[in-house]
């Protein structure tokens, strides 16, 4: 059985590691690894296949950035005289990026079963372009594998066949175990100049309500300033906020640049982070703010508090079983919940069910057992969606 798996943007390459090595130790799968190039710099392409041990693509498409409209159509001219070469038995689509939705309506027009790992998440908030490409994908994929019981929910509530849903566990968290000795190694904290019982806080913020509107942008920057006063936050800058950082006069020269020596306190900005880096610098902070998802998903297997600055969440389970909060972007939301976080002992938590560092076996497993027959539990699938509150 050959699969093509699609990769595109930053949270993909850390999905698809343990993926591609799963199948690789199944003599009857071959897989073909195309990268779009939707992310496409040194530092959050290149830096990430090393960090993963991940070989060089098949295929690069080499789509870069732009709207929407121009990233999705791209990589749908791009990947289709790719699959008419290669006439794979199925592709492999994960998360919620714009490679993913076009390349899942590549595939299905041209008859080729569509597998969604990390499939059914829902913020229940149609602003976000991620919710629209997870839904769409969702609708068109033929077998779903899901990382927590909310989504098994969601996919039952919106007509999904139960037979077509694999409750598996969490990716994200493979990939952060299988890498657990080397960045618990990883020197980066020394190279920062951070002495070993420096206290820090992590941010990073890439979502487009967030950076892309300047006073909003503004009052996340004043509400950090604020809680820089407290200890040091250090900000690996994605290159999309660079730009809008770099585009606002009202926050330039705020923010203290990387430089050499020891770090006083302060909002300091440092070039992204690899992988093995970011994990580091994430496991042993006091706090964590942030607007991704997955972060709310490491930080929740870490034990590190985390404070996510949106108002609502895909992940629900990372409130109920980890240490995530839901705060919004008011400022003094922001310094109020941070201080009250650095005063508190700890928030204790508990990993959520399957996030165990298999669900990549689990997945290709079941795509293993599709050859001979079909591997779904439809009872054990409404079973599990029952419990959900």
């Amino acid at each position: 059985m050959k699969i093509v798996v699609i990769a595109g943007a930053r949270p993909n390459f850390v999905k698809i590691s343990p993926l591609l090595r799963a199948m690789r130790r199944r003599p009857d799968i071959t897989p073909v690894l195309v990268h779009t190039g939707q992310h496409y710099d040194a530092q959050l392409s290149d830096q990430f296949f090393t960090d993963l041990g991940i070989e060089a693509p098949a295929y690069n498409l080499e789509v870069g950035s732009g709207s929407h409209a121009v990233q999705t159509a791209e990589v749908m001219k791009r990947l289709e005289p790719v699959l008419g070469t290669e006439h794979p038995d199925r592709l492999m689509v994960v998360g919620d990026v714009n490679s993913t939705i076009a390349a899942a309506l590549v595939a299905v027009k041209l008859g080729i079963p569509v597998d969604h790992v990390e499939a059914g998440l829902r913020s229940f908030d149609r602003t976000m372009p991620e919710e629209i490409n997870r839904i769409l994908t969702d609708a068109i994929a033929d077998q779903l594998f899901v990382s927590e019981r909310s989504g098994v929910d969601n996919l039952l509530r919106e007509g999904i066949p139960a037979e077509r849903i694999h409750l598996v566990g969490n990716v994200m968290i493979d990939a952060l175990e299988a890498c657990r000795p080397r960045w618990e190694q990883a020197p980066v904290l020394r190279r920062l100049g951070l002495e070993p019982t420096q206290p820090y806080a992590l941010v990073t913020l890439h979502r487009p309500s967030n950076v892309d509107d300047p006073e909003t942008l503004r009052r996340i920057v004043d509400a950090l300033e604020t809680v820089s006063r407290e200890l040091t936050l250090l900000w690996p800058v994605h290159p999309r906020t660079k730009q809008a950082l770099q585009r606002n006069p009202r926050v330039q020269g705020r923010v203290t640049q990387e430089g050499n020596g020891a770090i006083p306190h302060g909002l300091l900005a440092l070039d992204p982070l690899g992988y093995l880096d970011c994990l580091a610098v994430m496991s042993r902070a006091r706090l964590v703010l942030t607007d991704s998802g997955g972060i709310q998903e490491e930080t929740t297997v870490l034990g590190i508090p985390c404070l996510t600055l949106r108002s609502n969440t895909e992940r629900p389970v990372t409130l109920t079983h980890g240490t995530n909060r839901l705060i919004g972007t008011n400022p003094e939301a922001i310094v109020s919940m941070a201080l009250q976080a650095l005063n508190e002992s700890g928030r204790s938590s508990d990993r959520p069910p399957l996030w165990d560092g298999l669900a990549s076996e689990r997945i290709v497993e079941k795509l293993d057992g599709r050859r001979v027959r079909n591997s779904a539990d439809p009872t054990a699938v409404r079973e599990a969606a029952s419990t959900v509150s």
